[in-house]
C-alpha cells in the first residue's frame, strides 16, 4: 500500500505526464500548419483560421439598394459567421481539404488574422452552378487583400474596403478596388471605352477612389490553366506594392496602395484576406502564406 509521500509523487508524475502529452500534441498541430520553408497553411477541415459574411441573394436587375421586401421594408443581410445553407464546405479530393463555395449568396470568409507583409499562394477553380444575378454571365470570383473594416461597403454590400485579385473566366489577374480604395498599376492609359491594360513596361497610372480612372484595371495576359482546371495564384504584397502572379507568370504590376477617407488618401497596406462567394460555384484549395521582410529579389526589378 502507497505511503502518503508516494500518493503525491505518483500525482506529480501523472501531471507531469499530462503536460507533456498536451505540449505534444500542440507542437504537432503547429507543425502541421508550419512547413520547413516558411510557409503556414491556412486551410483546415474545420475552417478554424477563417471566418464568414453572407450579404444577400441578390436578384436580376439589382441596382446597388439594400434589398427590400414584399412592403418596401429593407432586408437585413444574413451578417457574420451564418452559414445558411451550407455556403462554406470544406470537401476531401486526395485526402487533402477543400473549401467549396456555392455562391448562393454574395459574400466570403475572411482570416481570423490580419497579414502585411507576405506572399499567398492558392489553387481555385470554377463549378459549374451560377445563380441570379450571374446566371447569364461569367463565373466570377477574387481574392480580396489588405481588407479592413466592416463588411458591406463595396456595390453588392459583401466585402470590405479592400483591393482586388480577380477570379472569373477570362480574367485572372484583373484589377478591382473595393469599397473607397485606389492604387497604381503599371499599364497603359484607358482611351474612350477601352479599358486600361496592364503592362510592366508601362507608367504607374493611378485607379479607384478619387483618381482620373475608374477601378478596374485588364491584367496582361491570360495565363489561367485551361479547360478550368487548377490554376495557381500568388499574391505577393510588401509595403503597398503588390504583384498578381497566375501560374508563375506576374500579370500585373501595383504599387501605392491607398484608400480615401472622405479628404484624404489614407495607406492600406495590411488587412485580413477576404475569398469571395460571387452567385457562382468557386473551390479554393492548398491555400498558404508565407510573411516576408523585403520584396524577393526576382521581383525588384518590376519596381525600377
Amino acid at each position: 500500500m502507497l505511503n502518503h509521500f508516494q500518493c503525491s509523487f505518483m500525482k506529480k508524475i501523472s501531471f507531469l505526464i499530462a503536460i507533456s502529452i498536451l505540449y505534444t500534441l500542440s507542437s504537432a498541430s503547429d507543425y502541421k500548419n508550419h512547413s520547413d520553408d516558411g510557409w503556414i497553411n491556412l486551410l483546415d477541415n474545420n475552417l478554424t483560421q477563417w471566418e464568414m459574411y453572407l450579404s444577400y441573394k441578390h436578384k436580376d436587375g439589382y441596382s446597388g439598394k439594400i434589398p427590400t421586401d414584399a412592403n418596401g421594408v429593407e432586408i437585413a443581410p444574413i451578417g457574420y459567421n451564418k452559414n445558411t445553407n451550407n455556403m462554406f464546405t470544406v470537401i476531401q479530393e486526395n485526402n487533402e481539404p477543400v473549401l467549396k463555395v456555392t455562391g448562393e449568396y454574395y459574400g466570403c470568409v475572411f482570416t481570423k488574422e490580419k497579414f502585411r507583409n507576405y506572399r499567398l499562394k492558392l489553387k481555385v477553380k470554377f463549378g459549374s452552378k451560377k445563380w441570379e444575378p450571374r446566371k447569364d454571365k461569367l463565373l466570377d470570383a477574387g481574392v480580396l487583400y489588405h481588407s479592413q473594416g466592416e463588411a458591406g461597403v463595396d456595390y453588392w454590400r459583401a466585402w470590405m474596403l479592400s483591393q482586388e485579385f480577380q477570379i472569373m473566366e477570362g480574367h485572372f489577374g484583373d484589377y478591382w478596388n473595393i469599397g473607397k480604395s485606389a492604387i497604381d498599376i503599371r499599364a497603359y492609359i484607358p482611351e474612350g471605352a477601352m479599358n486600361s491594360v496592364a503592362d510592366e513596361t508601362q507608367d504607374f497610372i493611378p485607379f479607384g477612389t478619387n483618381t482620373e480612372n475608374m477601378g478596374f484595371c485588364l491584367r496582361k495576359m491570360k495565363a489561367e490553366t485551361p479547360n478550368n482546371g487548377w490554376t495557381e495564384i500568388e499574391l505577393v504584397c510588401f509595403e503597398g506594392k503588390s504583384l498578381h502572379i497566375i501560374n508563375g507568370k506576374v500579370v500585373m504590376v501595383l504599387q501605392n496602395s491607398r484608400y480615401f477617407d472622405g479628404q484624404n488618401f489614407q495607406p492600406l497596406v495590411e488587412g485580413k484576406i477576404q475569398l469571395q462567394s460571387e452567385a457562382g460555384e468557386v473551390y479554393y484549395k492548398d491555400i498558404k502564406i508565407k510573411p516576408i521582410t523585403k520584396m524577393p529579389d526576382e521581383f525588384v526589378n518590376y519596381y525600377k
